[in-house]
This record gives structure tokens, sequence and C-alpha cells, in this order.
């Protein structure tokens, strides 16, 4: 199992600028089929409804992790990686106030087109690394981001949004989110499809440098391990 040399990286501002013009390059020619690759030609109907059943599997299977007690209409959540605003739009049905990332302009006005209709999404082009786009009024209950870190060829850069995300969300919340487990794909420090993979070990050990408890994972060693990260 190769371990990682982070000497092989490229320079951080170089790769968030490959990044960003990669995913900008994706969104013109097909966004929604970069977002999810299930289908080349999603109708509307079909990709926003694709959306709500992540949201259904992932997170209204999970209510007691995720809202604790509190009511879902009150809370305040992150999205890291917004796309197209797929699960954005979905998040915007369930919760209180969401706020959504994405490195790639062309994304984010897509995601903006998609939520027009949602008063209350905020949607930012941030920097490919943390959330400094996000005003920082009050801490959030809540954050999420699904296929996206899969595609980040940095554990530098990974572990710089979860860090961000400690210092954004309250104490107890969760961070529930999915990275590359599966070892056989071998990505370059260029790559901005394939990114880097994690070993169950090497995720414990982000957790407890970031300031979370690694409670529960799911799918190490598999393109979707999931992980369960609570604000300490």
């Amino acid at each position: 199992m190769p371990e990682f040399d982070p000497q092989a990286e490229l320079d951080p501002q170089s790769q968030l600028d490959k990044m960003r013009l990669d995913w900008d390059q994706r969104a013109r020619e097909n966004a929604r089929y970069y977002v999810a690759t299930g289908k080349t030609d999603w109708s509307d109907a079909e990709f926003f409804a694709s959306g709500e059943q992540a949201v259904a599997e992932d997170i209204l299977t999970d209510m007691g992790n995720v809202c604790q007690g509190r009511d879902p209409r009150h809370m305040r959540v992150i999205e890291i990686g917004c796309g197209a605003g797929r699960i954005t739009r979905a998040l915007a049905g369930l919760f209180g106030e969401i706020h959504a990332v994405d490195v790639s302009g062309e994304m984010v006005a897509r995601a903006r087109q998609a939520c027009a209709d949602r008063p209350n999404v905020f949607i930012y082009q941030n920097n490919g690394t943390d959330l400094t786009v996000i005003p920082d009024t009050a801490p959030f209950d809540f954050a999420y981001s699904t296929i996206v870190f899969q595609h980040i060829p940095s554990r530098q850069v990974i572990e710089n949004y979860v860090r961000e995300v400690g210092r954004r969300l309250r104490p107890g919340a969760l961070f529930k989110f999915q990275v590359q487990g599966d070892f056989r794909v071998q990505s370059s420090p260029d790559d901005t499809w394939l990114g880097v993979s994690f070993t169950e070990q090497q995720a414990m050990e982000m957790a407890w440098r970031c300031g979370f408890d690694p409670r529960y994972r799911h799918g190490a060693g598999e393109q979707y391990f999931w992980l369960w990260f609570f604000r300490k």
C-alpha cells in the first residue's frame, strides 16, 4: 500500500489553480454529468430528484447524529463542493439555512441558478482550501460533503477543509463526508478527477489533528469511504 509523499505534490497554489480551471472546464462541457456521472443528459427533474435521493439516503436515515435533537428547520448547514446545486437544493428543503461553497465559478453560477427560488441558500465561490468566504456570524450545526473530496489530489487541501469546518461548527456537531478509500486507484498530484486515498488510520489521525472525534466510518478500502467526525 503506497504511503503519501508530500514532496510529490505540486505547489499548493498551482494545485488549487488547476482544480478551479479543470472544474470550470467540466462545468462548461457538461456540468451535470461531472457532478453525477450516472447520466450524460440529465433533465432538471431527474437531476434534482437524484439530489433528494442522496439526502434521503445519507441524512434522513441518520437524523439522530445529524440533528441531535434539534429541529432541522432551525439548523445552519455547510456544504463543501456544491457543484451545480444538486444536493444544495435538496438540503434547502430540509434545513433552515444552507451555506455552500465550490472552487469553480462556473459551477457556482449553475448552483445559484438552481437554487434561485430557495431564499435560505447562500452560495459562494471559495479558494478551494478554506471557508473564509462564509460570513463568520454564528456557529453551524452540521456540515456535509459527498462526491467531492474523492476528486481532490492533495491530503493537505482536504485536511485544511476539515480543520476549517471544525472552526465553524458548534461543539458536538457532525461533519459527515466521503473520501476516496480505494488504494487501487492511483492518482497523481495534478489529477483533479481521481483524488488521493485515505486508510482508516489516516482518516482518524486527520480527525484528531483537526479537533474531531472520528466516531464512525463505513466503506474503508472502497471508493465511497464515509466518515462521521464530531466536533470536540
